[in-house]
């Protein structure tokens, strides 16, 4: 089973927090950002399908119209 967004973003904080603190050796750290390195692709990966999927919808002409939702860069 999958970890949701909010389950992959804890456990990329605590990933954070464990590398902060510097009290890990030199491999442990490199594992340690291994793992953030994946957790993060995840996260990006679940945020792209969301944004796939988010739609505004807007009433025009009394018609209901779909349209992608668009993000501003």
């Amino acid at each position: 089973m999958s970890k949701n967004f909010e389950e992959q973003m804890e456990s990329l904080e605590k990933i954070v927090s464990e590398l902060e603190k510097g009290d890990l050796n030199l491999d442990k750290s490199v594992e340690k950002f291994e793992e953030g390195i994946k957790i993060s692709k995840e996260c990006n990966k679940i945020l792209e399908e969301a944004e796939k999927k988010i739609t505004m919808l807007i009433n025009k002409d009394e018609e209901i119209k779909e349209e992608n939702f668009k993000t501003e860069e």
